[in-house]
């Protein structure tokens, strides 16, 4: 008998949600935009604690609507944490601009600030022209922003925040999210909240957003007739995907509060057998730092844990139907990047050579953490 599949992140779903969709069919508001679009971009506001928000089709979309009215075009650059998911940079390259990528420091996994300043020094002596930096909140840490805001201040240059994966995070009280010129959120299926596939482009430039929910239109010109001066994209977020949203922001307190007891449980399971001579690390929160702890990533150093390796503990978990996943590759080594200018040292590739992120969805039972360590104990005993 097939044994179910533990995923690593699945959707969670309760009443609420269908409450909206249901009122979205009654009142016959299936049509792309409508009232819940509305609400859940003020739910956004609200939440994340900026003046505007727009509720679109994929964090993808956002980051790519971001980089346009700050007038990123072919020649130019823009520095990009390297140890994230490819969403993080493919947009640059939809715009004929370079990424430059950044390697991360160990502290939090995210953005080193001491490379991206060596970045931005070594490409301007080159005259290159530099548009944006794209900080990544990476499995729901937060990234060193007020250091990574320190360079961007020092150099005139703009801050775009993938808050993807840190919907929920702080940062000394301030919410990821609200760091930069624009942020961008990803509500996918396996996100701490989800709008089936959705994202949001969040702003305090009124006049941005407004761009970002023109473009994301199809750049349809005021006329009683299709017109369009602009190039634009079938971007924005339905009425009914919105509605799904809006239930879920209402439990989003609830789905952080249990992805962070899942953290907890693994740190004590992880405990005993740290005890035991091995030393299983785990991505920390510093002072003022609060995750979301979308996912629970652990490294697992083969040389400190008796031969042992992040493949070992994966591959057990696998024959039992459990899902776990390798930390991000980083971009700069991916084919499709290739001879892409990098800067920093060797943290992204080693966290991405001894990393592991394991089953961390808010709806897993008692009995899914009992088949999950009984598998990790076939590892460690």
């Amino acid at each position: 008998m097939n044994k179910k599949k533990i995923w690593l992140s699945s959707p969670h779903i309760g009443s609420s949600e269908l409450r909206y969709v249901q009122e979205a069919f009654e009142t016959n508001w299936i049509a792309p935009l409508g009232p819940h679009v509305n609400g859940f971009e003020e739910d956004i506001q609200n939440r994340v604690g900026v003046n505007h928000a727009a509720a679109l089709s994929s964090g993808t979309s956002a980051l790519h609507l971001a980089l346009i009215p700050l007038g990123v075009e072919s020649e130019d650059e823009v520095l990009c944490q390297s140890f994230t998911f490819s969403a993080s940079a493919n947009p640059i390259v939809y715009q004929g601009a370079t990424p430059v990528f950044i390697d991360s420091e160990s502290d939090t996994w995210n953005m080193d600030p001491s490379a991206l300043e060596d970045a931005i020094v070594s490409r301007q002596a080159l005259g290159k022209r530099i548009k944006a930096i794209i900080p990544v909140h990476l499995y729901g840490m937060p990234a060193k922003m007020d250091e990574i805001k320190f360079v961007a201040e020092k150099y005139g240059i703009p801050i775009i925040e993938d808050a993807a994966e840190a919907l929920g995070s702080t940062l000394f009280d301030k919410n990821c999210g609200a760091f930069g010129e624009f942020a961008a959120l990803s509500f996918n299926g396996n996100k701490i909240i989800t709008t089936s596939g959705g994202g949001a482009l969040l702003s305090n430039d009124e006049g941005a957003i407004q761009k970002a929910r023109f473009l994301a239109t199809q750049a349809r010109d005021a006329a009683p007739h299709y017109q369009h001066s602009h190039i634009g994209y079938n971007y924005r977020l339905s009425n009914v995907l919105a509605g799904i949203g809006r239930g879920q922001m209402e439990a989003l307190n609830d789905r952080v509060q249990a992805r962070r007891a899942n953290f907890n449980r693994y740190k004590e399971y992880f405990a005993s057998v740290n005890s035991r001579g091995y030393k299983i690390e785990f991505q920390e929160e510093l002072e003022g730092y609060f995750s979301n702890r979308w996912l629970t990533c652990i490294l697992v150093d083969p040389e400190l844990n008796k031969g042992i390796s992040r493949e070992s503990i994966r591959l057990a978990l696998e024959r039992e139907n459990i899902e776990a996943r390798p930390l991000w590759k980083p971009m700069h080594m991916q084919p499709i990047f290739k001879g892409s200018p990098f800067f920093g040292g060797k943290v992204a590739e080693k966290l991405f050579e001894i990393g592991l992120c394991l089953p961390s969805g808010s709806n897993l039972t008692d009995q899914d953490f009992d088949r999950i360590f009984n598998s990790l104990d076939s590892v460690f005993s």
